[in-house]
């Protein structure tokens, strides 16, 4: 599935070709707030400086999950591995008709111009990567100037980080000025007990801070029990869930980059969405009342 000239990494794992239909109906409006798409790399190349080749994943193919699952929209975040070429996300947007946002990577040297284009066509957040494994993070300062130029379009910050990152990037990422929203609960360790302390400090941080919102998303990679009950993750997401309900988000991430011992079923991946929203109200916010207003109301 990789465009010529491109040669996936030897142990890449594409996305699932034929995920099941889920069971669950998620609520009329949905959006699914957490996928991307690679390439395809003959049209949207790769970035030199990427620590993976993905396959190509297309927004046509993306366009296809999303109405197999059921859901209404998408928010498309930057992929690493296309780097500051925001090209192949853009161009999703620009086909969504208007069903579509875009979280953008960009350099402090972006221009209005640039940012105005984006936010036309529909992006509505920078994100901000410190999983060393998949960037080289930059200093405070390269993320400040970024945010002062996204603040004046009421554009948020994502934050991609793991549990000694939140520790020790704890005062910058609180005095950000901008509404935050945190991947996939900062990546807790389910091997350990609910009120570990570094969990504890992931929810100290929503709680001092009500811009900071999340994804209670990706209990696949989260996952030591794995498939299809993601139980070792429920906990977790289901705290975060009833505790800051107007601040959750979900998304599939499709098409699952870096996944190393198997690829997800996309429609176990919704399936598992009423074990951490118990209620009708809970999966109606969760999947589109906070989707909608964070990214379609400006």
């Amino acid at each position: 599935m990789t465009s010529p000239g491109f040669v996936k990494d030897t142990d890449w794992l594409d996305w699932h070709s034929k995920p099941s239909v889920p069971q669950f109906i998620v609520p009329a409006g949905a959006v699914d707030a957490h996928c991307h798409v690679f390439g395809p790399g003959d049209i949207f190349p790769f970035a030199a400086q990427r620590k993976y080749t993905p396959c190509d994943a297309s927004w046509q193919q993306l366009f296809a999950l999303r109405d197999m699952l059921g859901f209404d929209k998408n928010v498309v975040v930057q992929a690493t591995c296309h780097g500051t070429d925001n090209s192949a996300m853009l161009d999703v947007l620009a086909r969504s008709n208007d069903r579509a946002r875009g979280v953008a990577t960009v350099n402090p040297d972006v221009t209005p111009a640039e940012l105005a284009r984006m936010h036309e066509l529909g992006v509505r957040g920078v994100r901000f990567n410190y999983v060393k494994r998949l960037v080289d993070p930059k200093p405070d300062e390269y993320y400040r100037s970024i945010i002062g130029k996204i603040r004046p379009l009421g554009w948020h910050v994502v934050l991609y980080f793991e549990p000694r990152d939140l520790a020790e990037k704890w005062q910058f990422f609180s005095s950000l000025g901008v509404p935050i929203v945190v991947d996939h609960m900062g990546r807790p360790d389910v091997t350990k007990p609910l009120d570990n302390a570094e969990f504890a400090l992931f929810l100290r941080f929503m709680r001092e801070n009500e811009q900071v919102w999340t994804k209670v998303s990706c209990p696949d990679r989260l996952s030591i029990s794995g498939a299809p009950q993601y139980a070792d993750v429920i906990p977790f997401a289901k705290a975060i869930v009833e505790e800051f309900s107007d601040r959750v988000l979900w998304g599939t991430d499709w098409p699952h980059p870096n996944m190393k011992k198997e690829m997800p079923d996309d429609g176990i991946l919704v399936d598992y969405v009423p074990s951490i929203a118990t209620t009708a109200a809970l999966q109606s916010q969760l999947l589109v009342q906070n989707p909608n207003q964070l990214y379609w109301s400006n």
